[in-house]
């Protein structure tokens, strides 16, 4: 929790809140690409990436 926190301030006091919407982006590709490792959609997840 300490990393995102350091995250939060670092986009906080820098004031570059433009990068929040790709963190999020990236991190729910990457929850995907972790969850459907292993099933049938992982065939349609790796054409995205």
């Amino acid at each position: 929790m300490s990393f995102l926190s350091e995250i939060w301030m670092f986009l906080k006091v820098r004031k570059k809140y433009w990068l929040l919407p790709i963190l999020i982006t990236l991190l729910i590709l990457g929850i995907l690409v972790v969850f459907a490792q292993g099933t049938a959609v992982s065939p349609f997840i790796y054409t995205l990436i």
